[in-house]
């Protein structure tokens, strides 16, 4: 910049940034988007970023760690997240302990311990086994990931880079779960994860399991991030569920339940 650029035009520059709004450009945007969020950026904040990301219909967060988007090739994780994007293979190899931005799925079976007195081990067990495979196939078919290193008894738990993939993948594990009759209880969060070792770590992904705790059977609830995420969607409403003071979560959060129109 300071090779391209005088200092007075930097200051014009600067000036026209601050003044400049996309933000009723932005919904009219159709194509699919990566945000790619600088861990630690010197021209653009962080809430910034994620704002615009909220007003994209449909958007997808990656968290890099350097503070150099220029420099995104030198970020493991951000190229697994472009070439997943892209749907192209990533032949640059990983690295253990990347932090990325997630949308977090829990799911749970409800009841479990009545329906194991009412239909058996032997038969519970069966069932939840049949369903646990479907939920993973309905995962990967809507772009998520199932962790396969949590063990969650009863449950999934999956991360997705587009809150609009995580949500139609929830929708369709619960119909699933009605039609094994076997209703279960869906939370979303988003949030930084730390991905190592095939398991994910974090605050979000605490939250996104409180969140699913918080929901009744056959409900998808979803935090206030998740909701602005894909509040764009056409085939999506949200109603409120009010402010819920989740177990082991300092700050209280505002609950939405999904309703598919």
């Amino acid at each position: 910049m300071r090779a391209g650029m005088t200092p007075t035009e930097w200051a014009a520059h600067m000036q026209a940034l601050r003044h400049a709004d996309t933000a009723s450009i932005l919904p009219h945007i159709s194509a699919p988007t990566l945000v790619v969020l600088p861990g630690e950026s010197l021209v653009s904040q962080p809430n910034s970023v994620r704002n615009v990301a909220a007003l994209l219909p449909d958007a997808r967060v990656v968290a890099m760690q350097g503070k150099y988007v220029a420099r995104v090739l030198e970020d493991p994780p951000t190229v697994s997240a472009i070439a997943a994007f892209l749907d192209i293979p990533n032949t640059m190899p990983g690295r253990v302990g990347g932090e990325s931005t997630a949308v977090i799925l829990f799911t749970d079976i409800a009841d479990s311990t009545a329906l194991t007195e009412q239909l058996g081990d032997t038969v519970f067990r069966r069932r939840a086994r049949d369903l646990d495979e479907r939920l993973r196939e309905l995962i990967q078919d809507c772009g998520g990931r199932s962790i396969d290193g949590k063990l969650l008894g009863d449950g999934v738990l999956a991360v997705f880079t587009s809150a609009r993939g995580a949500i139609d993948a929830a929708l369709r594990c619960r119909d699933a779960g009605a039609a094994a009759d076997l209703a279960l209880h869906l939370g979303l969060h988003a949030g930084d994860v730390i991905d190592e070792g095939g398991n994910v770590y974090g605050g979000a992904v605490n939250i996104a399991a409180r969140v699913a705790t918080a929901a009744a059977p056959s409900e998808l609830l979803v935090s206030d991030t998740v909701r602005s995420l894909a509040r764009t969607s056409a085939e999506l409403d949200f109603a409120d569920r009010g402010e819920h003071h989740l177990k082991g979560v300092a700050d209280p959060q505002r609950l939405f339940a999904v309703l598919a129109r």
